[in-house]
């Protein structure tokens, strides 16, 4: 693969005013509770932590005559990807997911939603049980609303769950384009065991061109930049808890088309719920990678019992890839000897990639076409981190309080691999040279 050819694919009054606005904040905001991680939240019964959204953020609720009161914009975002990434995408109230809606059980919610977007739109709460002229589906429940206009949405949140909320006109445009978030309903009441942290994860993937800044909501295929909560390695925030402490991760998958077997490092977890609901004690089961189909949402639980920097990615090998070219031909093992003389005739700096495989690529301090990222990854303790895309870091800490979210795990004294000594090999039989 040559390197023009990887860049081308590849006073009192105040004072009351002042009480007067605390107190109306006091009932937007959940206060922590004695027992959690220092600046957790509390949602729901049971000291139940409210849900972090890495790289995003959640809905503000004004409380007006026990209504729940939210806003949500639908509009154009410049949106950034990871560092030297951006895009033009449409998502909600600047982001892309949109904030994530929480609530709790038995609330009465009114989600007012302006319409900022070129077209039409609409919006639909994935899983909810509503009344039918609010599920949001246009020309089918509601018609749909004209740019510059505004909405009103109002239900009662009648079951506890992971859900999602979307775009639905022109879904294939809207949704490509970000127009996606997460929806999170807590128990009245509390259920299975507590869990000292709460995280939300929203998949999805895009297709954009070297180069380009617009995401192609047409693609089918070939999607090149794969991200956690809009976000691309290595601008993924990592997902910093204690050992011992008792974590839930949210899993949600709006994109168009791929379904995501996510995969976490180091420990064991069970699929505790789906958007459909609880899996029943009795069903659960031990797994490492959860399946999270197009459409769908699950939920994870585990306790962590190894400190580190674990990996947590999509097992899809090209979805930990940034801007990865999917039509070039296969070069590994190639023997480009004559070519390279040749081509060096006319382009002296001419080089052949590829032959012996693509690792380290990203670290190459190669021309590419600006707003790209071809091939690239982040820097690790150790050395380059040769994946990108739909991956990042659960941090096992013994402290979480006070551990650094940017800092990496300092490992034990001989608890890391290395070059084997010889002496060490001969005592256990091991000899590199012979042939099996």
């Amino acid at each position: 693969m040559d390197r023009r050819s990887f860049i081308h694919v590849g006073g009192l009054a105040a004072g009351a005013a002042l009480l007067t606005r605390g107190l109306a904040h006091a009932q937007e905001r959940p206060e922590q509770a004695a027992g959690q991680p220092a600046g957790a939240r509390i949602a729901g019964a049971g000291n139940q932590p409210a849900v972090v959204t890495p790289n995003g953020s959640t809905l503000p609720w004004r409380v007006v005559d026990g209504v729940k009161v939210g806003h949500l914009i639908a509009e154009p975002i410049q949106h950034e990807l990871a560092p030297g990434l951006k895009t033009e995408a449409w998502g909600y109230n600047g982001s892309t997911p949109g904030p994530t809606i929480e609530a709790v059980e038995g609330d009465r919610l009114r989600i007012y939603v302006t319409n900022r977007l070129p077209e039409p739109t609409s919006v639909h709460w994935h899983g909810l049980v509503l009344p039918n002229g609010m599920d949001g589906v246009s020309g089918l429940n509601q018609r749909p609303i004209p740019p510059g206009e505004t909405y009103v949405y109002e239900f009662v949140v009648r079951y506890p769950g992971t859900y999602m909320y979307h775009s639905h006109f022109d879904e294939m445009t809207q949704i490509a384009l970000g127009g996606v978030g997460m929806f999170i309903v807590h128990p009245k009441k509390p259920r299975g065991p507590r869990v000292d942290r709460d995280f939300v994860l929203m998949t999805h993937e895009w297709l954009i061109r070297p180069g380009a800044r617009r995401p192609d909501p047409n693609a089918m295929s070939d999607f090149n930049v794969l991200t956690f909560n809009g976000k691309a390695f290595p601008a993924t925030a990592p997902l910093v808890v204690g050992r011992g402490e008792r974590v839930r991760v949210r899993l949600g998958n709006l994109g168009p088309m791929d379904h995501h077997p996510i995969h976490l490092h180091g420990l064991s977890f069970q699929v505790t719920a789906t958007d459909g609901g609880y899996v029943p004690a009795s069903a659960q089961y031990p797994e490492t990678t959860v399946l999270v189909p197009v459409g769908s949402t699950r939920v994870i639980e585990f306790v962590p019992e190894e400190p580190g920097d674990w990996a947590v990615h999509c097992h899809m090998t090209h979805h930990v890839m940034m801007q990865m070219g999917h039509g070039l031909p296969n070069m590994v093992g190639a023997d480009t000897r004559t070519l390279d003389r040749r081509m060096r005739r006319v382009m002296p700096d001419y080089m052949t990639m590829g032959t012996t495989g693509m690792g380290g690529m990203g670290e190459m301090p190669m021309p590419i076409p600006p707003n790209s990222l071809p091939m690239k990854g982040g820097d690790g303790p150790f050395s380059y981190i040769d994946m990108g895309g739909m991956f990042t870091v659960l941090k096992v800490r013994e402290e979480p309080g006070k551990a650094d979210p940017n800092g990496w795990y300092t490992h034990p004294v001989g608890t890391v691999a290395g070059p084997a000594a010889a002496e060490k090999m001969r005592a256990d039989g091991i000899d590199p040279s012979a042939r099996k």
